[in-house]
């Protein structure tokens, strides 16, 4: 038998992430076959490399990690790779396109070191993005009362829709946030906020934040200057500010590294893994 981990790396991208290359082989894999460029229609030949070379019994020694910038193209690159697999004859596979699904999970893990997640009401703040999108997803896993908030309400109802479709009775609400006035009304009873906007834009001054009198968490997922939370530091990690459990950026990262190792080593745990958003969260849950 072959004990020899192998993990394909599949990148929509021109180039093929560093980051996380370095996070699987720090995570243990012996082997790394990376491929950029890829997309839905080239997937094939890739899974079946991977597929056909060992014996079942093998087969738990390769896996498979879709990433990427772009998050739509990685879920049809990582429906691709599920659709070449057969009866037994499939390996474990994983997809984190632009840190989403490991970085959603960090958030909403450190969130419910505070505040019990069901029934509470969560702000996102660019819920549209790649990682604010899955963050609405998980706390509507949770049960919590999940405003969506975007500068567009036609993307915040999107996000929502496919939110809804995925998850059984979810919670969630499309808001149109573009005025400070539509920000105060959307922070209005908010017990947890978390901004997932692109790097450098500030979409939460503090003085919102210090008048959300309900407020006990806000997460703040931009590392690069200004902030998406005023006041909020890159380092933060359960600041109190004003009563308020805060964490920067770099606050959160620790966690998502701890994740996304740990997923990557239970790829080789078996052959028969998916792991996506919900499946993330779970390995996350258990490192505590």
């Amino acid at each position: 038998m072959s004990d020899q981990k192998i993990l394909l790396q599949i990148d929509t991208d021109a180039q093929t992430s560093v980051f996380d290359s370095v996070v699987a082989i720090d995570a243990g894999v012996d082997h790394l076959l990376r491929h950029n460029r890829v997309d839905a229609g080239g997937v094939r030949d890739l899974v079946y490399g991977a597929m056909f070379t060992r014996g079942p019994a093998d087969l738990k020694s390769t896996a498979i990690f879709v990433g990427g910038s772009d998050v739509a193209s990685g879920e049809a690159v990582f429906k691709a790779v599920q659709k070449c697999f057969f009866g037994p004859i499939r390996v474990s596979s994983m997809i984190d396109s632009n840190g989403s699904n490991t970085t959603a999970a960090a958030a909403v893990l450190l969130a419910a070191k505070h505040i019990e997640l069901r029934g509470a009401t969560a702000v996102i703040l660019a819920a549209t993005g790649p990682v604010g999108s899955r963050v609405v997803r998980l706390l509507a896993g949770k049960q919590a009362k999940v405003r969506a908030a975007s500068r567009t309400l036609v993307k915040a109802q999107a996000v929502c829709d496919d939110v809804s479709s995925l998850v059984d009775a979810a919670n969630v609400t499309a808001h149109q946030v573009d005025s400070t006035e539509s920000l105060t009304k959307v922070l209005h009873g908010a017990d947890l906020v978390i901004c997932a906007g692109a790097a450098g834009i500030q979409l939460l001054p503090v003085t919102n934040r210090e008048a959300t009198s309900t407020l006990q968490v806000a997460i703040d997922l931009n590392a690069v200057p200004p902030l998406g939370i005023e006041g909020i530091q890159v380092h933060d990690r359960a600041v109190d500010y004003g009563g308020v459990a805060c964490y920067g950026a770099v606050g959160v990262g620790g966690l998502k590294m701890k994740i996304h190792k740990a997923a990557i080593r239970q790829l080789f745990e078996s052959n028969d893994q998916l792991l996506d958003a919900e499946e993330i969260l779970a390995i996350g849950a258990a490192l505590d």
